[in-house]
C-alpha cells in the first residue's frame, strides 16, 4: 500500500534516506511542471527543483504539516524559480526591465530562458572562488555576510570577488544582452501589432487638381478591418504606381531611398503605424543596422511607400482600427470607385510626357583648341 507523506516525513527525520528519496519522487514531476511554468524552460526547472530538494532536505524538520509535504516541496521550487527570475532581472534590467508585472508570452519566456542559460555557462568559465561567490549570493541570493562565513574568507573578499566576477563576465554578456534587447524591442507588444496591406488608394474628381484630395486604405490581414489615412497627391501617385505594377523612366524618390539604406548596409526591418493625434497620424521606420534596430520618425505615407519598395512588412496598433473615419468626406471618399488605376495612369501620361520634352543627355561636343 502507498504510505502517506505524514509517514515518510517521520522516518525521513528518523534519518532513513529511502523515504526522504521517495516523498522527493512522489512530487517530482509536479514541482518540476511548476517551475517550468514560471521560468519558461524545462531545463531550468529541474534545475531549480534540485535546488528546492536541497533547501527541503535542509529544513524538514520546520515542516509543520507532515501530511501537507507536497504542497510544501513544491512551494519551494515555486519560490527558487521566482527568486531567480527575480535576480536575472535586477543583474540585467536592460533586457528586463518593465516586465517586473503580468505573466511573459511564450516567446518573452523562452527568450528569457535562453539568455539564463547563456548566463549560466559563462559563470561556469569564471574562476572556481569567483564562481562560488557568483552563484552564492547571486543564484542562491545569500547576503555578502552569509556567502563570507560560507566560503570561509571575508566580506570584503566577497566583494572582491563579485566585483572582479562583474568585471569578466561583462564582456561576455555584452553580446548576449544585445541580441535579447533587440529582439525583447521586436516582439515586445506583440499582440497590439497587427499586420496590414495596401488595399487602395482613391482620390476627389474636383476639375481643379489642385483640390483634389487623396486617401490612402489600409486592410488588416485575414481579417476585414479597416484604415483610411488623408496622404498628399506626391505619396498617392507612387503608392498608385507601385499598386499598379506601372514602370518609370527613372527611381522614384522611394526607390532611391531604399537604394540608399542598402548601400549603407542596413535595412528596412519593418514600419508601423504606431498613434494618433487629431487629424495627423504618426509611423515609425525600423531600420536594422548590423545588431542595432533604430526607430525613424516618419509619415505614414512615407513610411508605406518605402515598406513597399523595399518589401518590410506594415503593422498598424490594433487600437487604431477604432478610430473613426478622419471626417465625412472619408466616408463618402470609399463609397466610391478605386482610383489607383485612374492615378497610376496620368502619372504615366505625364511621365511620357516630360520624357518627351526633355533632351535626352548626350555629351557635350568638345571645343576645338585654337590652332
Amino acid at each position: 500500500m502507498r504510505r502517506p507523506d505524514s509517514e515518510l516525513v517521520h522516518d525521513a527525520l528518523l534519518g532513513h534516506r529511502e523515504a526522504l528519496a521517495e516523498l522527493l519522487l512522489r512530487h517530482w514531476q509536479t514541482a518540476t511542471f511548476l517551475a517550468a511554468r514560471v521560468l519558461g524552460s524545462q531545463d531550468l526547472a529541474s534545475d531549480a527543483v534540485q535546488e528546492a530538494a536541497i533547501a527541503a532536505m535542509t529544513d524538514l524538520s520546520r515542516l509543520r504539516s507532515p501530511d501537507r509535504f507536497g504542497a510544501w516541496f513544491c512551494g519551494i521550487a515555486l519560490n527558487v524559480s521566482r527568486r531567480w527570475i527575480r535576480q536575472l532581472r535586477a543583474e540585467i534590467p536592460a533586457v528586463l526591465a518593465d516586465r517586473e508585472s503580468g505573466e511573459m508570452d511564450p516567446a518573452e519566456a523562452a527568450e528569457l530562458s535562453d539568455l539564463a542559460s547563456r548566463v549560466r555557462a559563462a559563470i561556469k568559465q569564471l574562476p572556481a572562488g569567483q564562481r562560488e561567490a557568483v552563484l552564492l549570493f547571486y543564484l542562491q541570493g545569500l547576503s555578502h555576510r552569509e556567502v563570507a562565513a560560507e566560503l570561509g574568507i571575508s566580506s570584503g573578499a566577497v566583494k572582491a570577488r563579485l566585483h572582479q566576477a562583474r568585471a569578466a563576465l561583462a564582456p561576455r554578456l555584452a553580446p548576449m544582452i544585445d541580441h535579447a534587447k533587440e529582439q525583447l524591442k521586436m516582439t515586445s507588444d506583440a499582440a497590439r501589432w497587427v499586420d496590414a496591406d495596401v488595399a487602395e488608394v482613391r482620390r476627389t474628381d474636383a476639375g481643379d487638381p489642385a483640390q483634389r484630395k487623396h486617401i490612402m486604405v489600409l486592410t488588416e490581414r485575414d481579417g476585414e478591418r479597416r484604415l483610411p489615412i488623408w496622404i498628399g497627391p506626391a505619396e498617392a501617385t507612387a503608392l498608385a504606381m507601385t499598386l499598379e505594377s506601372a514602370e518609370t523612366p527613372r527611381p522614384f524618390t522611394y526607390k532611391l531611398a531604399a537604394g540608399l539604406v542598402a548601400a549603407a548596409g542596413a535595412s528596412v526591418a519593418e514600419v508601423r503605424i504606431t498613434r494618433l493625434e487629431p487629424p495627423v497620424f504618426y509611423a515609425l521606420v525600423l531600420v536594422r543596422a548590423g545588431t542595432r534596430l533604430e526607430e525613424v520618425d516618419a509619415r505614414p505615407s512615407d513610411a508605406v511607400n518605402l515598406a513597399l519598395a523595399t518589401g518590410a512588412p506594415i503593422k498598424i496598433d490594433r487600437r487604431l482600427f477604432d478610430v473613426p473615419c478622419p471626417d465625412e468626406h472619408a466616408a463618402e471618399l470609399l463609397a466610391t470607385s478605386a482610383a489607383a488605376a485612374d492615378i497610376a495612369a496620368e502619372a504615366r501620361l505625364r511621365l511620357s510626357g516630360e520624357a518627351a520634352f526633355w533632351p535626352s543627355r548626350s555629351p557635350a561636343p568638345r571645343p576645338q583648341q585654337a590652332s
